[in-house]
């Protein structure tokens, strides 16, 4: 039997998971000397509370899980006989899968017999869901791990994302954005728009002042990229900007008519890089 995991850095709630049989693994964040490990830690995601703490000023960390967490997660279902098809977070965005190298290979050694399948999407936040909600189709109709790999490494590019972030102090202080400083400095208002390369990695790609040219310009790049758009979901997240993500879903119901819209809040070790009010988007594209 195969078995399916995804992480919390692809915005995936409980819910969600338990409606395509995904096992899920928490990435952790920390503040004020307090770990937490999203679902673990906490049953519901409080993201109001979370981001009204960023708006008073606390920056939270995120950070790798252990060796020992990974063989945590994986050693009972090699132990029940099973295999695992994990579909992941972006690996050029962390040292975290150097650990679940080691776990693997660790309890490859005990369990020669069972196989173990990575499946990266080069993504994070809702450019990952969007890989997690294909998966997970995949997996209820039966596809086996093979058959979901392959079309993983053949479709991933076209799931594109975009998004802008509020307040620029958060990326500046994570360093994960290339090209970010070049919209640093005194400019007010000034929202960077992000998205996320072939590589699987952040970047800078333009800036626009004011929230509604933001929205606009994350529009214009879904208009301008989008591939069967209609054939596909469409993901807006944000970062406590709910009316932010309605004016979105209502620009692209403009532009594009019917869509199959999921709008969700941003995972919180994420929201600890952009920081709050950030909006983004997610579709099936040319290419990212």
């Amino acid at each position: 039997m195969l078995r399916i995991f995804t992480d919390t850095d692809t915005d995936i709630t409980p819910e969600v998971a338990k409606e395509f049989g995904y096992n899920l693994i928490s990435m952790p964040y920390s503040y004020d000397g307090n770990t937490v490990f999203p679902y673990e830690d906490f049953d519901t995601f409080e993201s109001k509370k979370f981001y009204d703490m960023l708006r008073s000023g606390v920056i939270p960390t995120t950070s790798a899980i252990s060796k020992e967490k990974y063989i945590g997660y994986f050693k009972p279902v090699f132990e029940a006989g099973d295999d695992i098809l994990y579909v992941h977070f972006s690996r050029a965005m962390t040292a975290t899968f150097e650990g679940m190298d080691e776990a693997v290979a660790e309890l490859k050694a005990q369990f020669p017999e069972r196989k173990f399948y990575a499946v990266d999407t080069k993504a994070i936040t809702i450019g990952a869901l969007s890989l997690v909600y294909e998966v997970g189709d995949l997996y209820k109709a039966g596809k086996s791990a093979e058959e979901i790999v392959s079309w993983v490494e053949k479709e991933r590019d076209h799931f594109a994302i975009y998004f802008f972030a509020d307040d620029l102090k958060f990326f500046k202080r994570s360093g994960r954005v290339s090209g970010i400083a070049a919209t640093m400095g005194n400019m007010i208002g000034i929202r960077p728009i992000i998205y996320i390369s072939d590589e699987g990695t952040m970047v800078n790609i333009g800036k626009e002042r004011g929230r509604e040219n933001a929205l606009k310009r994350l529009v214009s790049y879904a208009k301008e990229l989008g591939d069967d758009i209609k054939g596909h979901r469409v993901i807006i997240a944000h970062a406590d900007a709910p009316e932010l993500a309605s004016l979105l879903e209502a620009k692209l119901r403009e532009e594009f008519g019917d869509l199959n819209i999921i709008t969700v809040v941003a995972n919180p070790t994420v929201g600890s890089h952009c920081g709050p009010d950030s909006v983004g988007v997610s579709f099936h594209a040319i290419h990212r």
